[in-house]
C-alpha cells in the first residue's frame, strides 16, 4: 500500500464520519496514528482537542458524549496508548454511552516478532464493546472503507444493546505520511453511507391499560435516561402516582408529582412501611440510593415493570415482573393518553407523599441553616438550588452523587451528569472537561468532586489547559476517603488500620495541586461563602476553582441529623 493509498483511507474515515453528524476528535498524540490525526484535524467539520493522556483523553471524550449525546471519536496511537482507554471504555459500556474508540496499530507483519509498542489490541476491550472490528486498508476494498465507518457509529449510537463504546483498530503502515487521492464517493447530499431507522414506540394498547389497572398505589422511579420529563410527568398526574426522581432524570422539578428526598423520607421505617406500593414502574438508570433500592427489593408483592428501549436488564434486585423493551417517553405519552375511569388511583396516595415530600425538604434546609461551617450535604444542596439556569453539573462518584441525590432540591434548568456505569471515580475530572467542550462555552459546567477524586485525574487538569475549556471545580476537602466513614470498617476497625486502609488522609492538599496545574483556587471555611464563591468562578474564563474544607467524623453527624429530623418532621405531619 502507498503512503498516498493510506492517506487516502484516512481521509475517507475523516469524510464518513462528518456525514454521520460527528462533530468531535479527541487525538493523543504518538507517531503511529499520524495518516489518521492528520485526516481527522484537517477535516473542517469536526471539532479536534488535543488530550496528551490517554487515559484522560478517554474521559475527556465520554463527557463530551454525554454533553452532546453524539459518539466522540478518540484517538490513540499503538501499543499501552490503546491500553489507557480500557476504563473509559468499561465505563461508557455500562452506562450506555456512545463513544468511537480508535486505535492505531502496527500491520501483521510487525506482530509476534518483538516489534517496539506491539501488542495484540484486536478485541481488546473484550465485551465492553457493543462491537469492533480491524479496518486494514490492505485488506478492505475502498468501495468498503465508508460501510465500515458507518456502520460503527450506527452501532454506537443504536446498536442492539443499545448506545455504547465501539472499538475501531487500524493498523497504518510506514511511511506515515502522504498526501490523499480522490476519496471513494459517498452518497448524495453528503448523507451517511448507512442510516439506522427503527425507532422504538409504546407498548400495544392492551399492555398500556393493563398497566395503569395493575394498582392504585403507584410509584414511578426515575433514573438517568428516564425518558421526556414533561411526559413522565404527565403520566403521573393521570395515574396519581408519585415520581421518585434522580437528579441525573431531568424529573426533579417543580412538580407536585415531584419526589426528591425519597432516599431520606425511606430511611424512615414509618414511613417506608405505610407507603408500600403496588406498581412500580422503573424508568431509567438506577439510583445511588442503596435505602430505595432495599425499599423497592422489599416490595416483593407488587408488580415491578422495568422499561428500556433497547431492552438492557437494569434489574439488580431481580424484582422485574415485566420486562418492556419500548421508548419511556411513548409510553409515558399513552398512559396519560388514557381516559379517565382507565385509571384507578387511589384518594390521598400522592397528595401524602407530596405532604412528606413538603416537610422533608423544609427539615433539611433548617437543619443546614444551623451549621456555619461548611458540610458536604449543605455544598451540594447549594449547587442544585442556585446554579444558574441552563448550567451543567457534574458530579463524581462516591459522596458527591449521594449528596446531590439524597439533598437536591428540585428545580428546573440544571442538568447533572455522572459516571454512574461502572461507579467509579477515576476520570471525573476529564469528564467535565469534555462536557464543557461539548457546550462550547455556551453553558457554565461546574464539577463537584472530593480531594482524592481530584489526586485521581489530576491530568485532568493538563487535559483542560490543553485543550481551553471553561470550567469551574469545587473540590470537597475531607483529607480522604469520606464515604468509607458511613461504613461498618469505620465502627469496627481501630482508627490507625481504617485511616491507613480506608481513610487514605493523601497528605496533600489540593491547593497545592491546583496551584501546580496553573489554578489558583479561592478557599471556603463558611456555608454563607460558597455560593458567592461559585457564582464568582463561573464568571471568569478558563479552569476556576473553589476549593471547601470538611471533617469527616462531622460529616457523618450531619447526615444523621438531617435524617433524623426528616423522620421526626414526617411523623409529625402524618400524624394531624
Amino acid at each position: 500500500m502507498t503512503a498516498s493509498t493510506q492517506a487516502t483511507f484516512a481521509a475517507t474515515i475523516a469524510d464518513e464520519l462528518a456525514r454521520n453528524q460527528i462533530v468531535d476528535a479527541v487525538v493523543s498524540p504518538g507517531s503511529r496514528s499520524t495518516p489518521l490525526a492528520l485526516a481527522l484535524a484537517r477535516e473542517p467539520r469536526l471539532r479536534v482537542h488535543v488530550v496528551l493522556d490517554e487515559r484522560s483523553a478517554g474521559f475527556v471524550g465520554l463527557g463530551l458524549a454525554l454533553a452532546t449525546g453524539r459518539p466522540p471519536v478518540v484517538l490513540t496511537t499503538s501499543g499501552t496508548a490503546a491500553v489507557e482507554l480500557h476504563p473509559a471504555v468499561v465505563e461508557a459500556h455500562q452506562a450506555g454511552v456512545p463513544l468511537l474508540a480508535c486505535t492505531a496499530d502496527r500491520p501483521p507483519d510487525l506482530q509476534s516478532v518483538g516489534s517496539p509498542q506491539t501488542i495484540e489490541q484486536a478485541g481488546l476491550y473484550g465485551s465492553a464493546t457493543r462491537w469492533a472490528a480491524v479496518l486494514d486498508a490492505d485488506a478492505l476494498p475502498a468501495g468498503a472503507w465508508r460501510s465500515m465507518v458507518s456502520r460503527a457509529v450506527a452501532e454506537a449510537m443504536d446498536g442492539p444493546g443499545g448506545p455504547g463504546p465501539v472499538h475501531l483498530n487500524l493498523p497504518f503502515r510506514e511511511p506515515l505520511l502522504g498526501e490523499p487521492g480522490p476519496l471513494p464517493p459517498g452518497r448524495r447530499e453528503d448523507l451517511p453511507w448507512h442510516e439506522r431507522l427503527q425507532p422504538a414506540g409504546a407498548p400495544p394498547l392492551e399492555t398500556v391499560a393493563a398497566l395503569a389497572e395493575a394498582g392504585s398505589r403507584g410509584v414511578i422511579v426515575a433514573g438517568g435516561s428516564a425518558g421526556s420529563p414533561a411526559a413522565i410527568h404527565r403520566a403521573a398526574g393521570k395515574l396519581g402516582w408519585p415520581v421518585l426522581a434522580d437528579p441525573r432524570s431531568g424529573c426533579r422539578v417543580p412538580e407536585t408529582t415531584a419526589v426528591a428526598a425519597a432516599d431520606p423520607l425511606l430511611r424512615g421505617d414509618e414511613f417506608a412501611a405505610a407507603m408500600a406500593p403496588d406498581v412500580v414502574l422503573r424508568l431509567g438508570d438506577a439510583w445511588a440510593s442503596r435505602v430505595l433500592a432495599t425499599w423497592l427489593d422489599a416490595q416483593a408483592d407488587a408488580l415491578h415493570v422495568l422499561v428500556d428501549p433497547h431492552g438492557r436488564w437494569i434489574d439488580p434486585g431481580r424484582q422485574a415482573s415485566w420486562v418492556l423493551g419500548c421508548d419511556p417517553t411513548a409510553l409515558c405519552d399513552a398512559l396519560a393518553g388514557l381516559p379517565g375511569d382507565a385509571v384507578r388511583a387511589e384518594a390521598g396516595w400522592l397528595a401524602r407523599w407530596s405532604r412528606a415530600e413538603a416537610v422533608a425538604q423544609a427539615a433539611i434546609d433548617e437543619v443546614l441553616s444551623r451549621h456555619a461551617e461548611p458540610t458536604e450535604p449543605g455544598v451540594a444542596r447549594q449547587l442544585v438550588g442556585q446554579l444558574p439556569d441552563g448550567a451543567t453539573l457534574v458530579v463524581a462518584s462516591s459522596m458527591p452523587v449521594r449528596d446531590v441525590e439524597w439533598y437536591g432540591p428540585p428545580r428546573s434548568r440544571l442538568r447533572v451528569l455522572a459516571n454512574r456505569g461502572a461507579n467509579g471515580i477515576d476520570g471525573v475530572l476529564s469528564t467535565a472537561v469534555g462536557a464543557a467542550l461539548g457546550h462550547g462555552g455556551s453553558q457554565p459546567v461546574i464539577a463537584l468532586l472530593g480531594d482524592l477524586a481530584l489526586l485521581h485525574d489530576a491530568g485532568g487538569l493538563l487535559s483542560a489547559r490543553w485543550t481551553g475549556a471553561s470550567l469551574t471545580l469545587v473540590v470537597v476537602d475531607n483529607a480522604g476517603g469520606g464515604i468509607f466513614s458511613f461504613l461498618p470498617q469505620a465502627g469496627v476497625l481501630g482508627r490507625p488500620e481504617f485511616e491507613r486502609l480506608f481513610g487514605t488522609p493523601p497528605g496533600i492538599d489540593p491547593v497545592d495541586v491546583l496551584t501546580g496545574y496553573g489554578v489558583r483556587p479561592r478557599v471556603i471555611d463558611r456555608a454563607r461563602d460558597l455560593l458567592p464563591g461559585v457564582l464568582d468562578a463561573i464568571g471568569r474564563p478558563g479552569i476556576q476553582a473553589v476549593v471547601v474544607r470538611t471533617d469527616r467524623g462531622a460529616n457523618v453527624a450531619v447526615h444523621d441529623e438531617i435524617h433524623a429530623a426528616v423522620a421526626a418532621a414526617v411523623r409529625g405531619a402524618t400524624s394531624r
